[in-house]
C-alpha cells in the first residue's frame, strides 16, 4: 500500500526527491505525471510522490531535510 509523501508542481523537486529517496533505498512512485504532461507543462496539476506505508516515516524525515536544503539554495 502506498501513502502520499508530497504533492508538488515543481518537477525539479520531484527528481531530487526521487534520487534522494532511492539513495536511501526507498522506492518512490510519482503519480499524475501523465496528467501533468497532458496539460502542457504549465504546472497546473501537481504530481504526487508516493512511498510504501512502512517507508513513510523515514521518507518524511529525508524530505524535510531536502526541503530545507532546497529552500536555502534558492
Amino acid at each position: 500500500m502506498l501513502k502520499e509523501l508530497r504533492r508538488t508542481t515543481d518537477p525539479v523537486f520531484v527528481s531530487m526527491a526521487q534520487a534522494a529517496l532511492a539513495a536511501q533505498g526507498i522506492e518512490a512512485v510519482v503519480f499524475d505525471t501523465a496528467t501533468s504532461a497532458a496539460e502542457g507543462g504549465i504546472g497546473a496539476f501537481p504530481r504526487r510522490i508516493m512511498v510504501a506505508v512502512e517507508d513513510h516515516a523515514a521518507a518524511e524525515r529525508l524530505l524535510v531535510a531536502l526541503e530545507q536544503e532546497f529552500a536555502a539554495e534558492r
